[in-house]
């Protein structure tokens, strides 16, 4: 009999430690995704990637209309030109789409990768400023990925202007 007062006893402690523990955490929720489109780092980031791309997006857009003329060309006067001129004229488009589809996949290649070496420091700067925000205001934990987190704790506009703010 003693053990089953002992272990209920124990239970009910155990069970008022726990919901005043969880009365005092400070939890915090922030939308990384909202964080990355909205902050003005990311905005500026994004806005020097596409300064530092846009020759490049220029140049592939005049390629493939030019394969888009030729290719009409083609369908168009394909049946009344010469047989050789019809070959020479199909070798010339092939070998332009073959370099145009070299250069696109380079190009989201070199996007790709630009654009996480950018992102990686705006997501650093993100880290440090929600760090910052924990401290300053004594949160506990501050989640970044969750399947559902209430309005409540939800800091992401206050790290979005923080962001935006710092110089």
């Amino acid at each position: 009999m003693k053990g089953i007062g002992l272990s209920a006893l124990a239970a009910v402690l155990l069970a008022a430690f726990a919901t005043t523990a969880a009365a005092e955490v400070k939890v915090g929720f922030v939308n990384s995704d909202r964080v990355m489109k909205e902050a003005t780092p990311a905005k500026k980031a994004q806005q020097k990637l596409e300064k530092e791309f846009e020759k490049r997006d220029q140049d592939l857009q005049r390629m493939a209309k030019q394969l888009q003329g030729m290719q009409e060309g083609l369908e168009k006067n394909g049946v009344t030109m010469g047989e050789g001129d019809r070959r020479n004229k199909e070798r010339e488009f092939n070998e332009l789409n073959r370099d145009f589809q070299r250069k696109q996949r380079e190009f989201r290649e070199d996007l790709n990768q630009r654009r996480n070496e950018e992102l990686a420091g705006v997501l650093d700067r993100a880290n440090k400023t929600i760090k910052q925000i924990a401290e300053a205001e004594k949160y506990d934990i501050i989640f970044q990925e969750a399947v559902y987190a209430s309005p409540r704790i939800d800091i992401t506009d206050k790290v979005i202007k923080a962001l935006s703010e710092a110089k």
